[in-house]
């Protein structure tokens, strides 16, 4: 295609306000306007100033990237003043009312879309709205689900399928139909919206819509590689006959210097240099990292379990901590007694904010203790990390079978219940902590799986780079647009 269809083609990029949509969105700004396109990402004012801080850094087209602000209805839709992202509600009773506030952004997307025209909208596909604004302009939406093609699959296959009801009780397993790989699950294990159909909640009700709009748009860009998930994949477009790219991994792209990589999310609570320092007195492999991504928090009660499943391992560790807002001005007693100054040396905590792709970048990091969000999966993957693999909500119990059946990277701790993103996950006790660390990180079996995911990770970068299976679909994707351009 030649470079003035290129450069002639503007993009509005539409994230979800929420640190997990935003970040992965951010990056896909970047990665088009490497190509030329200029990127246009329409947020909220407090949003705007995390992610103009994560632009200035960048080193790819800059110049090509513009925010454009639009207006966050808090007090109108019953939000506390400066509630702008989901991260900042001060109690998971806000979620639903959250929810009704970014539906009051569409007429001041519209009012842009009429005032720019640009060629595309590539929106999260927690606004279903966006196709049919989009449409009232003779412009095409692009949905990003920022979730891998293994979960977009096994939710079609429920939904058209839905096998729970075949099963006598909440812990008997089931085979997702027609979905690859023999994959098996219990009704524990699915969030309550599909179960409970026949009383749909308003959160059930939003996904139906994003579904039917996802089918109404001109396709979806997803946040994976083709190595990773090829089955998955091709079953997505070729047997569900969805249009979709794979363009990723977007940290793996768009994010090329440690200053860049720093800046990526929110504002970190610890210097990167004094934790790379720390990292740089360890060997390789010999340090265990904890992140469970920026929405989920815990209890107490089960971050104690942790800090005694981690002594016990014996391993090295790297933790980040969030506690549940309701007791963040509890005090630590949840930390047993002298843990921090025992294990002084041997074991790192991080309150708050993480630069995550740096840390999991390092040679001493030997394993991930993830939640299975898909930002962190796939962020191991790139880094070439095995996994413990904790799922706790949304479709994280679908990339952990991706992680430990599928690709054999990772090891299960035990999590058997799906739980709510703003709620507090609990249930996995110290020995189930301290067994899933030391498989990961001993053994014969740990090797084999580091050997594996260190393959997975050179084809992560592959895919990339020229002539590699998502820069090719990227190429792909700006040439279909610019045709429809024209």
């Amino acid at each position: 295609m030649g470079s003035e269809c290129c450069h002639a083609l503007h993009i509005f990029f539409f994230p979800f306000p929420a640190p997990g949509h935003i970040i992965p969105t951010v990056d896909m700004a970047k990665l088009f306007a490497s190509k030329g396109v200029k990127a246009t990402i329409i947020t909220t004012p407090l949003n705007a100033i995390l992610i103009s801080k994560a632009i200035e850094k960048s080193k790819t087209s800059s110049n090509l990237i513009h925010i454009q602000t639009i207006g966050f209805p808090c007090e109108d839709a019953g939000l506390p003043k400066g509630c702008e992202n989901i991260d900042s509600l001060p109690s998971p009773e806000f979620f639903p009312t959250f929810f009704i506030a970014t539906k009051m952004l569409q007429d001041p997307l519209e009012t842009l879309l009429l005032q720019q025209h640009p060629d595309c909208v590539i929106a999260d596909m927690f606004f279903p709205w966006a196709t049919d604004s989009a449409a009232k302009f003779g412009i095409p939406r692009l949905v990003f689900h920022g979730t891998s093609f293994i979960s977009l699959c096994a939710t079609e296959c429920m939904r058209l399928y839905k096998p729970w009801k075949n099963v006598s009780s909440d812990t008997e397993t089931f085979v997702i139909p027609e979905l690859p790989g023999e994959i098996k699950l219990t009704r524990l294990q699915l969030p309550p919206f599909p179960i409970n159909d026949e009383k749909p909640s308003e959160f059930a009700s939003l996904l139906e819509e994003a579904k039917e709009s996802e089918l109404r748009s001109f396709g979806v860009v997803v946040n994976s590689f083709h190595e990773l998930e090829e089955v998955y994949a091709d079953h997505y477009r070729k047997v569900l006959g969805r249009k979709a790219w794979h363009i990723g991994p977007l940290s793996l792209i768009c994010n090329r210097d440690m200053e860049e990589k720093a800046n990526r999310g929110k504002e970190v609570t610890i210097d990167e240099h004094e934790c790379l320092k720390w990292l740089d007195t360890k060997k390789p492999n010999s340090v265990v990292y904890i992140c469970f991504g920026s929405m989920l928090s815990f209890s107490s009660s089960q971050l104690r379990e942790i800090a005694v499943g981690l002594d016990a391992s014996g391993k090295q560790f790297l933790w980040v901590v969030r506690k549940s807002k309701s007791e963040q001005k509890v005090g630590e007693e949840w930390l047993p007694e002298d843990f921090e100054k025992r294990l002084e040396g041997k074991g790192l905590i991080i309150r708050g904010w993480a630069p995550q792709v740096l840390i999991l970048e390092h040679e001493a990091i030997g394993a991930f203790v993830t939640h299975c969000g898909w930002n962190s999966t796939l962020e191991g993957v790139a880094a070439g990390v095995p996994m413990v693999t904790w799922p706790i909500a949304a479709e994280q119990f679908y990339n952990e079978k991706l992680v430990t059946e599928v690709l054999k990277i990772g090891v299960p701790v035990g999590a058997k219940k799906w739980g709510r993103m703003v709620l507090e996950g609990d249930g996995v006790k110290s020995d189930a902590v301290e067994k899933g660390v030391k498989r990961i990180m001993e053994g014969e079996e740990a090797e084999e799986m580091r050997n594996r995911v260190k393959v997975l990770s050179q084809q992560a970068q592959w895919a990339v780079e020229e002539g590699g299976s998502s820069y090719s679909d990227l190429n792909a994707l700006i040439e279909e647009l610019g045709m429809l351009r024209q």
